[in-house]
């Protein structure tokens, strides 16, 4: 395998050029940048990340955080970022925070804090004074993913105009009876979006002079599919006080809302609307009227925050970034008649 020395050699440069060149760092001309790059590149030579290390004081490793790993929001924005990041030359470190508060402790005081990465992305994770000040104590630069981290540069959506928006749309429906199925976590470790979605709900409710009812909101233990049925089942049960449309903060739950629907003999959407949040390509499939929040667009853009706050560290970037939503309608919905039964 070839060595920095080939490339030099070959390229007619020194061993320094080549290590600046390939880094992309100092002043080194944007010709012997391609030319170096070439011939490494002709030669098979790949720079060692221990000499790297040495040189720069960096590992090219960003830690990224994120409280589950096996849904679908989580998933998309860990998919987003890791090619934005692989792209730039640096590796990804994932840290799994749904093993308890022990591994969570064990994360945030030590693997973190040791200079095995360069900076940190949290993703909906719900940072602690401490575990802030432990990445702080060692200069580990830090961005923040749907909720915001004191000191570190956030990017968000605004949940409770979420909800509202949702809302809003069946009202204009001639909505009135309108329940909302929503995500109970039982803990505070981690931003809890679905309760500020549903302060949009009631507030959204409440200027259009209907009063919410407490009867008609559930709050399920995780945004599944099975979730949204279950909950949706137990709304829709008594046909005598069931509402006409349901407002579901997440997609999953909404195509789970749709299936309760239809085992239950009612037709979406003349006998019931449905509004969910994501922009899954399950709403699309299944044509569920949504609020996009382009969630792979979301991880792009922290993922290139992060860069952006690597190269210069003194730029100015906003301390939140609110990212937009859209209104996507599509055969849920449906106009309510006046009596509040859907034609």
């Amino acid at each position: 395998m070839a060595g920095i020395v080939d490339v030099a050699r070959e390229a007619g440069v020194s061993t320094a050029t080549v290590s600046r060149a390939l880094s992309g760092k100092d002043y080194v001309s944007i010709e012997t940048k391609e030319l170096v790059q070439s011939v490494a590149d002709r030669l098979g030579y790949v720079p060692s990340a221990s000499a790297y290390t040495l040189v720069t004081g960096r590992t090219k490793n960003i830690g990224v955080v994120v409280p589950y790993v096996d849904r679908w929001f989580f998933a998309t924005v860990l998919e987003a970022i890791d090619r934005e990041l692989v792209a730039a030359g640096y590796d990804v470190t994932l840290y799994n925070l749904s093993s308890g508060d022990d591994h969570r402790k064990s994360i945030f005081t030590k693997s973190l804090p040791r200079k095995r990465v360069d900076a940190v992305i949290c993703v909906s994770v719900k940072m602690s004074e401490e575990e802030i000040a432990a990445l702080t104590k060692v200069n580990k630069p830090l961005v923040s993913l749907g909720g915001s981290v004191e000191g570190a540069k956030t990017i968000k959506i605004n949940d409770q105009a979420a909800g509202s928006l949702a809302t809003n749309h069946l009202i204009s429906m001639g909505h009135t009876k309108i329940a909302m199925i929503g995500q109970s976590e039982a803990t505070d470790n981690f931003y809890k979006v679905f309760d500020v979605r549903k302060v949009g709900y009631e507030e959204a409710l409440k200027a259009a002079g209907i009063e919410p009812r407490p009867g008609w909101y559930r709050a399920v233990p995780r945004y599944a599919i099975s979730e949204g049925y279950a909950a949706a089942k137990n709304l829709l049960g008594d046909p005598h006080n069931a509402p006409t449309a349901i407002f579901a903060s997440s997609d999953e739950l909404a195509v789970g809302v749709l299936l309760a629907a239809k085992d239950l003999g009612l037709n979406v959407p003349a006998d019931l609307s449905i509004v969910g949040v994501d922009n899954h390509e399950l709403a699309d499939f299944f044509g569920i009227t949504t609020i996009n929040q382009n969630v792979f667009g979301q991880g792009e853009l922290i993922a290139k925050t992060m860069l952006e706050l690597l190269d210069n560290p003194d730029q100015k970037v906003p301390d939140i970034t609110e990212w937009p939503i859209e209104l996507i309608v599509r055969s849920s919905t449906a106009r309510a008649s006046s009596d509040g039964l859907v034609r």
